[in-house]
């Protein structure tokens, strides 16, 4: 039974003062010394141990390395793995937890290494409730040495995805090298014979010559390999070989299959590589800027123990070999908790390439920029202006919660020139951040402990084990890093290395140490690199192996590194950050959704989980029975990062499905989460239920602000277009009805043009969010940013004239907008007035236009749209939108057979020019387009909403690209 640890449910922490005894798994360490401070720029972090501190075992807390031999890596252990029960020995004390390696599981015991391939799951629950599918660990044989009787197991060595395992009873020993989709499991061995012992069940020999010998139990088939000159003898249920005094072989799981000659040849391929023993793994990975691909490498370093083959067998998950580069896998395939397992053989790496589809500071305010929505967002946003944190909680997690909601509160109001909310929630995340990142003498709480021994940085209070466990570091930290990336963009000193920056890598090298130089904290901690994903808990000592249920908060962490990356103009940050999330994103959706519906059992009855296992899923949580938080709990925080959620927008439909399903009705709880999941893919739903229901409660780092901000501009944009990529992390695409709006956030000091892969560009300014829409905000201390200081004061830079976003194809003609109303060649420069809405709307109906005309046409229809760039200015004024409306008349009869109604362009109250494009959408059209036979095309423009008029670029600045020849 897994104990139930709630990770959401409050709670206090009494913390301990310096002098006090902490008490640690039973053992008493007493803290008689005064914190001491270490510096980092201006902040700090204490050495001396305020609070409980990680425990297992004997003397793990002073002595985490005690489980390792004394030859086994240099540097701080390993945490957070699939594995790491073994190395942090918590209730196991002298050997492991089961070992989910895939496609096989192990267990260490005293007289060897147990093996498991179940291949048939274990369902329990129901398809409406709590339920979960596993692939236990059930062994079916034991490979050891004669005779051997290891008291304790060690380990001996671990690189990227592999470990080694020792055993020794003072006569003989048994090293054996495991891991991540390895088909082998590699041995050596002093003191007696190499012996397999089968389960109660015994095995059947299907081939047995010249050291190798093949056999199959439970209906799985083994073969074992010795050295040249070494023979197998079998005896009962036992297997046995003298090595031929060579002390090495290995033992490999073959792919299930019913032909006997397909099997012999499988056994026969996989020989070809038997004593190339995988003696290292390692993983390299670059972040390809002009295209947005992550390419992966991952290597394998091999010791031949006789010949010169240096080549092996690997089996890749299902996000691997969805994106696999130059190599083919062979038939079959290995079942696995993770779904079908494909085998390459005769290989010394494998290579993916994905595609980075970027993220956001925060959506861009294409619909809530102005009129009734500007003011009902302008209103939450005012009543979270007091107290944006609103923090539920004094530990680690629940400040991060805290932070992570002033950061969305930030964004918002920065993007709609709510300054005064904009500076309190900076303010609160400055405030709370120097607090936590300095650690003045004496303290306890609101600081960070370094513990040299585990090559962590604890903070204090902390919560769910972050401490005593080392659990949920990228969780906690995630939200530390993304709030410092917010206020870093408008106060860049803030971030400085020589200021609180230091810090913020530190918190990120914890969690993820991104540099294999820096030998302070272990290489990326909490992700499992072969695995795709992160694991939460620090030992995984469970049956089950390790375990993560919110894979959202891992992608915050991720996106928090991009985030903070881009803003600090470190590349090795945000080139981890990516290679993480990029990665992550994948194995979200194969294994947390499966939205392929390939990788679940079919019996499972379920189209997610809330916690992914070593050795399964579950549709459950630590902390609530609820399919609100079930589902949700991979959900949240929702924020400009985390876009991913709607890369399989038909998906969203279905899981919220499924919600409503499990729950007998609507969402109770967390609706604000599952509405803006849903908005990624149905945004016209999740708005009707958001308006519908308007008495909500916010999750608890939700506010209405952010909800009704996100929801409404899915709305007007649509959902995530991951056909088009951008050659800037910062950039992103979406696709309403065909309709296409790209957007791109330059935070940094100088001008950008990004270009997208279809060959659309945008130029943005300095400190600058745009849309291709023409929509332009500030977004950071280059363009409208808050200085340091307690009380930060906008310096708004005015936005230069944009460059257009709809080049002519060819042969297209490109009218002008022209003084005096004329629609033709360009002409002289100018304005024109068009007359404010005088606070009516108007929206789809002209009302005193201004109107632009040509006559005598003779054209040819293409097949094409309308496109346009009409160039808008309100100057301050705020609360504006100007609409435009074309119409066609095909004879020059006077009736119009098209006539296309565009959605207003809100303009900022920011002096300059912002471009109005149809990207913006149709309001409405009627009719069909033709030939024009001495034909007439009319625009109209006008404000549809606003109490002021707003000037429009004629001459040589707005234009109309008809679909004509």
């Amino acid at each position: 039974m897994r104990p139930p640890v709630p990770r959401r449910t409050r709670h206090r922490l009494l913390a301990a003062t310096a002098a006090a005894a902490l008490v640690l798994g039973g053992l008493a360490v007493t803290a008689t010394s005064p914190a001491q401070a270490a510096p980092v720029g201006a902040g700090s972090y204490t050495t001396t141990p305020v609070g409980p501190l990680p425990s297992g075992c004997g003397n793990m807390t002073t002595n985490p390395r005690q489980f390792a031999t004394a030859d086994a890596p240099p540097g701080p252990i390993p945490t957070n793995d699939w594995w790491s029960s073994l190395l942090w020995k918590r209730l196991n004390c002298a050997f492991s937890e089961p070992l989910h390696a895939h496609p096989a599981s192990y267990r260490p015991v005293t007289d060897g290494l147990g093996f498991s391939a179940e291949s048939v799951a274990a369902i329990s629950g129901t398809a409406t409730g709590v339920g979960e599918y596993k692939y236990p660990y059930v062994e079916d044989i034991r490979v050891g040495v004669a005779g051997l009787a290891a008291p304790i197991v060690r380990v001996a060595d671990w690189t990227d995805w592999t470990v080694t395992p020792y055993w020794s009873d003072g006569t003989r020993t048994l090293r054996a090298t495991i891991g991540h989709g390895l088909p082998f499991a590699y041995f050596r061995t002093t003191g007696g014979d190499a012996v397999i012992n089968a389960n109660g069940g015994g095995f059947t020999v299907f081939s047995n010559s010249a050291g190798r010998i093949g056999f199959s139990v439970r209906g799985h088939d083994y073969v074992a390999y010795a050295p040249s000159g070494a023979s197998w003898t079998v005896s009962g249920t036992r297997i046995s070989s003298n090595l031929a005094g060579r002390g090495y072989f290995s033992v490999a799981l073959l792919p299930s299959t019913s032909d006997a000659t397909a099997r012999n040849q499988l056994a026969t391929t996989y020989g070809q590589y038997a004593h190339a023993h995988v003696t290292g793994t390692r993983v390299g990975y670059s972040y390809h800027q002009s295209t947005s691909r992550v390419e992966t490498r991952y290597t394998f370093t091999t010791t031949p123990r006789e010949g010169t083959e240096t080549r092996t067998v690997v089996s890749l998950y299902p996000h691997q070999w969805k994106s696999l580069t130059g190599a083919t896998p062979i038939a079959p395939t290995y079942p696995s908790a993770r779904g079908r397992m494909k085998v390459l053989t005769g290989v010394g790496e494998f290579r993916t390439s994905m595609r980075f589809h970027g993220v956001l500071p925060e959506l861009p305010a294409v619909a809530t920029g102005a009129g009734a929505d500007l003011t009902t967002l302008r209103q939450h946003l005012a009543a979270v202006r007091s107290n944006p944190m609103d923090q539920r909680g004094g530990d680690t997690y629940w400040t991060g919660k805290g932070l992570g909601r002033a950061a969305r509160i930030a964004e918002i109001a920065d993007l709609v020139g709510d300054t005064e909310t904009r500076t309190s929630a900076l303010n609160a995340i400055r405030s709370t951040l120097n607090d936590w990142l300095t650690a003045s003498p004496g303290e306890t709480e609101r600081l960070f402990y370094y513990d040299e021994r585990w090559g962590t940085l604890i903070g204090y209070p902390g919560s769910y084990g972050s401490d005593q466990e080392l659990n949920d570091h990228h969780f906690h930290y995630g939200y530390y890093i993304a709030a410092a990336a917010t206020l870093a963009k408008f106060d860049p000193a803030w971030a400085r290395q020589d200021q609180y920056g230091g810090m913020i890598d530190l918190l990120i090298r914890d969690a993820n140490n991104y540099d294999r130089a820096d030998t302070r904290f272990p290489y990326l901690r909490d992700f499992d690199i072969y695995a795709g994903h992160d694991w939460a808990s620090g030992h995984g000592s469970f049956a089950s192996g390790n375990n993560q249920e919110s894979s959202s908060e891992g992608m915050n962490f991720a996106n928090a590194l991009i985030q903070w990356g881009q803003a600090t103009g470190n590349t090795a940050v945000r080139d981890a950050g990516i290679f993480i999330y990029t990665t992550q994103a994948a194995a979200i959706h194969e294994y947390w959704f499966d939205v392929h519906d390939e990788n679940f059992p079919a019996a499972f009855g379920h189209s997610n989980v809330g916690m992914v296992w070593g050795d399964g899923g579950a549709y459950a949580t630590w902390f609530s029975a609820e399919p609100e938080m079930i589902q949700g709990i991979n959900l949240l925080p929702i924020t400009g990062g985390h876009l991913y959620l709607g890369y399989h927008p038909n998906y969203n439909s279905t899981k919220y499905q499924e919600l409503v399903r499990n729950n007998g009705g609507e969402p109770t709880v967390w609706q604000d989460i599952h509405w803006q999941f849903l908005a990624l893919g149905d945004a016209d739903a999740a708005l009707a239920k958001l308006r519908a229901n308007p008495g909500y409660t916010p999750e608890e780092g939700e506010s209405r602000a952010h909800t009704f901000h996100w929801i409404r501009n899915l709305a007007g944009l649509g959902r995530v277009d991951t056909g088009i990529t951008a050659d800037h992390p910062l950039a992103a695409v979406f696709n309403r009805n065909g309709a296409r709006t790209y957007v791109a956030s330059n935070i940094s000091a100088t001008p950008l043009t990004v270009r997208f892969s279809d060959g659309t560009q945008l130029t943005v300014a300095a400190g600058r969010t745009t849309t291709s829409g023409a929509h332009t905000w500030s977004g950071g201390s280059a363009g409208g940013g808050v200085p340091p200081g307690p009380t930060p004061t906008p310096t708004p830079t005015p936005t230069p004239t944009p460059t257009p976003t709809n080049p002519p194809g060819p042969g297209q003609p490109t009218r002008y907008l022209l003084a005096g109303g004329g629609l033709a060649a360009a002409g002289t420069p100018g304005t024109t007035t068009v007359a404010s809405a005088g606070g009516t709307n108007r929206d789809g109906t002209p009302t005193n236009p201004t109107v632009f005309t040509a006559t005598g046409l003779n054209l040819n229809h293409t097949g094409g749209q309308t496109a346009f760039d009409l160039f808008l200015d309100a100057g301050n004024a705020v609360g504006n939108g100007v609409q435009m409306r074309i119409s066609y008349d095909l004879t020059g009869n006077g009736s119009w057979e098209r006539v296309e109604t565009y959605r207003y362009f809100a303009t900022d109250p920011v002096p300059g020019w912002e471009t109005y494009t149809q990207a913006a959408g149709l309001h409405s059209s009627t009719g069909s387009l033709g030939n024009l036979r001495g034909g007439t095309v009319r625009v109209e423009v006008w404000s549809a909403i606003g109490n002021s008029p707003s000037s429009l670029g004629v001459g040589n600045r707005s234009v109309v690209r008809l679909p004509y020849s």
